[in-house]
């Protein structure tokens, strides 16, 4: 009987040993590690720089993980194979979630440098002539984003009662010069520049090309559907690594981080970061 009451202990403190190792341990460790789905571009250097001091100041290590497109990084957190991406607004997240019937959420929105009209074979906005031709992102939220700067410039409208953040081509009522305007994959413009008289480019697409917000010659006004946000699968809304990162974003010591590095206006802080 004695033997077997030791035997049985035995086996129960394998087993939780066994538990602690390969169960317990484990859970503890993905808590404290944040894996960032990174986009080239100036938002999740912002994060790198920026906030990821600040998590691992309250204990978290941050993994970077690189997709050359944003669309695999949302597939990433969508499978539980990537945590958060800061790349991305709220109209680009809710079209992913609809295409591919994916569960991402904002965990909060984030400083954003706005999309802008950007000279090309002509340097300004006055100069704008009939037939002139126009090189705009050719993604729905995206494109909607410059058919709007194209209204602010006067150089369209758009159909009455047409979704600002859902337009197309087909909505425009009025071209004013006649533009030719050409719809392509975003990444391709800053290399086209010299085929088209002016282009349209968001802040992601202008930062890696090195092209300087400065140059600039109209900003949009940025709607709230375009700021951008940290995504996050809808399932870790509320683990504490997620609660994290939102503190941060509005925490002091970011706030005194963008007033130091915020130069020339390249971020828009939105009112409640």
């Amino acid at each position: 009987m004695k033997k077997k009451f030791i035997y049985l202990a035995l086996l129960a403190a394998l087993g939780i040993g066994f538990i602690y190792t390969f169960v317990l341990k484990p859970q503890q460790s993905e808590t404290n590690t944040i894996r960032l789905a990174s986009s080239p571009g100036p938002y999740s250097d912002l994060f790198l720089n920026g906030i990821k001091p600040i998590l691992e100041k309250e204990g978290y290590k941050v993994k970077n993980q690189s997709f050359s497109d944003l669309s695999l990084a949302d597939v990433a957190i969508n499978n539980g194979e990537a945590d958060l991406n800061v790349d991305q607004h709220t109209a680009y997240m809710k079209n992913f979630n609809q295409e591919k019937h994916a569960n991402l959420v904002a965990l909060t929105k984030i400083p954003t440098v706005p999309t802008g009209i950007y000279p090309a074979r002509k340097q300004q906005l006055r100069a704008v002539a009939k037939g002139d031709s126009v090189a705009i992102p050719n993604d729905p939220s995206n494109m909607a984003r410059a058919y709007n700067v194209m209204v602010k410039a006067g150089w369209i409208t758009l159909k009455p009662g047409v979704n600002p953040i859902k337009a197309t081509s087909k909505d425009i009522a009025t071209n004013k010069y006649d533009l030719k305007i050409q719809e392509m994959q975003d990444v391709q413009i800053p290399r086209s520049r010299q085929d088209f008289d002016y282009v349209i480019l968001p802040g992601s697409t202008a930062y890696p090309a090195k092209i300087s917000t400065k140059t600039m010659l109209l900003p949009e006004n940025i709607k709230p559907d375009y700021y951008l946000v940290a995504a996050i699968n809808k399932q870790d809304q509320n683990k504490k690594w997620a609660k994290a990162v939102q503190k941060a974003y509005h925490s002091k010591e970011f706030k005194q981080y963008l007033a130091k590095h915020n130069r020339d206006s390249f971020w828009k802080v939105p009112k409640e970061a």
